[in-house]
């Protein structure tokens, strides 16, 4: 679905005080007050908070849909460098929203869930791994990839790693004396190292090179 700039707008100031307040403590009135609309433009363009924060992952998800169909169409590609884009795009979308990703991480951390929003948080996490599986079965189908991957684990691993070192920024910091380093300069270092980290793991992990020397 196409959304117009308003509703964009209301969706990204909704998605921020979601990430603050939570869902249960957010109202429509804050939401309203926040992008300086009516209340009643709310009711009109969504219906209600439920569906605000569908529309909320209909347009993330979209987003990330778009990219994911060009990486598994694209036949210059072999398969380990469509792994290493799946990669840096997750921590691209992670790292780049991480008011989307305390949504996400409140929700499936909390004890009073919000149904409408696990059911969406199941369908981008198997969204998720039904991708890495088509990746992983082309790199298998070509003599690439080893036979025996566990999928499961093997997104865990990537999504766990990158929500961990978002949830822990400041400890990252701490354990490697990077305290005085500025707040954009850090973003790029933690990209960059979680990238190569999450690359070398998972080269080792699917590829048939590292698997014949043992």
């Amino acid at each position: 679905m196409e959304y117009n700039a308003k509703q964009i707008q209301i969706i990204e100031v909704a998605e921020r005080l979601f990430a603050d307040k939570g869902f249960a403590g957010t109202s429509v009135r804050d939401i309203a007050q926040e992008a300086n609309v009516n209340v009643s433009m709310i009711s009109y363009y969504f219906g209600s908070k439920e569906k605000l924060i569908e529309a909320l992952f209909a347009m993330r998800m979209g987003e990330s849909r778009s990219r994911m169909e060009m990486l598994l169409g694209n036949e210059d590609l072999i398969p380990i460098q469509k792994i290493n884009i799946l990669i840096d795009s997750a921590i691209d979308r992670l790292m780049g929203n991480q008011c989307f990703h305390n949504i996400m991480m409140r929700e499936q951390l909390s004890s009073e869930r919000t149904p409408t929003i696990s059911e969406h948080i199941r369908g981008l996490k198997l969204r998720n791994v039904q991708l890495m599986q088509k990746l992983i079965e082309e790199g298998q189908a070509v003599g690439a990839f080893r036979k025996n991957i566990d999928l499961s684990l093997m997104s865990t691993t990537l999504y766990g790693t990158i929500n961990y070192a978002i949830a822990t920024q400041d400890f990252y910091k701490r354990i490697n004396g990077l305290e005085d380093m500025e707040e954009a300069e850090f973003q790029i270092h933690l990209r960059r190292k979680l990238s190569q980290h999450l690359k070398s793991l998972f080269k080792s992990t699917v590829t048939n090179e590292h698997h014949n020397q043992n």
